[in-house]
């Protein structure tokens, strides 16, 4: 493989579900049965993530019960409430919580996000998603998911006055001069009136400027309209490719993208996802991973698989590969580039339904792989010189061990290759993936019509 010319440390972020990303983890002897809700057990695996010297760990989330709660773990804290725990307990590693545009509203997530970064001394982002899914339309009063283009316009729109509300404040708004009894001064806290198709808010934020000006900007969607909002918006892209060649088409064509929004391709992170499944040897590794899938009872694994590709469950045989006559992804709202992801891994490798819900067992289409910490290192190494990635979601199988294993034994080796960082130099988590802080677009003097976010001045009304 050749090296490549740009080679930059890699950036490397720990997503950290319950106890583990196989839906059969739970299952294990030394898995905390409570995972999803223990407090302890998320403090244990942030000073874990920052012994390892990680940018950032990132938390899921969803507003609807996922699945079926006899499958997994199905019990979830509020991030952002999590998030503010785990500030308190590390000192440098980033902070990052899913928050969906589909249901809520800019003001209030805009304050909960300022409000962590201030606690954190600016270590937060904000995975940002449209939610699909009838189950989660019905917990907020809706019939059915919104289309997905309107999903993807609505987004556009709440990170607009998003970002809006985070620059309501100056940077040097606040004096406190006690002298002269003025605490913030009122020329520099400013209302911005945004009227939209989706949002009418006034502002300004009632929380001052945080110490990031914005959290990092994440994005997990690899649909059209979720690359285009990605080349726009995002700094950093959670993305799941199955092979290299995928990849490296996905991380051209997002920074492609990005370039003709009038953005530093450089000014994008891409990230895919890779669940490690580490042993002393590569027969230890395989040994952990078949045992896991033979933890998996099949009939919640056809359910939720039934669901994603839109059939009814008794169509899956588990000895036979998918049917024919399943929709296309164009027939579908909601969860596109997975649902075709999933489809064409099946189809490519012929894989029977047993075969497929193994191979989703621990990642749900992410790439896994079983070996030994050295191969983990060769595999990380060869999609980063590919062109494929600037960095990784780690996604352990098991936690706490997987993640363990991830810090202790592949990120020495990656250190030793000169591919990671051997402390941290910055404070911020923007410091960490190497992006700046974002210019005020209500107080200062640049031309921002090209800028990172795509918007235009005369936008602020």
């Amino acid at each position: 493989m050749t090296r490549r010319t740009d080679r930059k440390p890699l950036h490397l972020n720990a997503f950290l579900m319950s106890v583990g990303h196989h839906e059969a983890a739970w299952r294990l002897p030394e898995s905390p049965a409570s995972g999803g809700t223990d407090i302890a057990h998320y403090k244990n695996l942030a000073r874990i993530a920052e012994r390892g010297l990680l940018d950032s760990l990132f938390l899921a989330d969803s507003p609807v019960l996922m699945g079926d709660p006899g499958r997994r773990p199905a019990s979830k804290l509020e991030p952002t409430v999590l998030l503010t725990a785990l500030a308190g307990v590390t000192e440098h590693i980033g902070l990052i919580a899913t928050a969906s545009t589909s249901y809520n509203e800019p003001y209030n997530l805009a304050r909960r996000f300022a409000s962590v970064d201030h606690v954190s001394g600016g270590r937060a982002g904000w995975n940002i998603v449209t939610t699909a899914g009838a189950d989660a339309a019905r917990n907020f009063g809706l019939d059915d998911t919104p289309l997905h283009r309107d999903r993807y316009l609505r987004a556009a729109e709440f990170v607009d006055v998003a970002t809006k509300l985070w620059d309501s404040w100056g940077d040097d708004a606040v004096i406190a001069d006690k002298e002269s009894g003025v605490h913030a001064l009122a020329d520099k806290v400013r209302k911005f009136q945004h009227r939209g198709t989706y949002f009418r808010v006034d502002g300004p934020l009632n929380v001052q400027r945080s110490p990031q000006g914005y959290p990092l900007l994440v994005q997990a969607g690899s649909s059209e309209d979720g690359k285009d909002f990605a080349a726009r918006y995002a700094e950093a892209v959670f993305t799941a490719q199955q092979t290299l060649d995928e990849a490296i088409a996905f991380y051209k064509d997002v920074k492609e993208r990005a370039a003709g929004f009038g953005r530093d391709p450089e000014g994008i992170k891409i990230l895919p996802g890779i669940v490690p499944v580490i042993g002393d040897t590569e027969e230890q590794a395989r040994a952990l991973d078949d045992e896991l899938d033979r933890l998996i009872r099949p009939e919640f694994a056809v359910r939720q698989l039934s669901k994603t590709l839109r059939i009814e469950p008794e169509r899956l045989e588990l000895d036979k590969e998918l049917p024919e006559d399943i929709p296309t992804e164009d027939e579908i709202e909601g969860a596109k580039s997975r649902f075709t992801l999933i489809v064409e891994l099946a189809r490519r490798e012929k894989l029977t339904v047993r075969q497929l819900i193994g191979r989703l067992g621990g990642g749900r289409g992410h790439r896994t792989f079983a070996g030994t910490a050295e191969q983990v290192a060769d595999t990380i190494e060869e999609w980063y010189d590919a062109g494929a990635a600037d960095g990784f979601n780690i996604m352990p199988a098991v936690l706490p061990s997987g993640l363990e294993l991830f810090v202790d034994r592949v990120v020495p080796i990656l250190q030793e290759r000169g591919l990671f960082r051997t402390e941290y130099t910055g404070r911020t988590l923007r410091e960490h993936y190497g992006l700046p802080r974002p210019a005020n677009r209500l107080f200062d003097t640049v031309d921002t019509s090209a800028g990172h976010l795509g918007i235009a001045l005369t936008e602020v009304s």
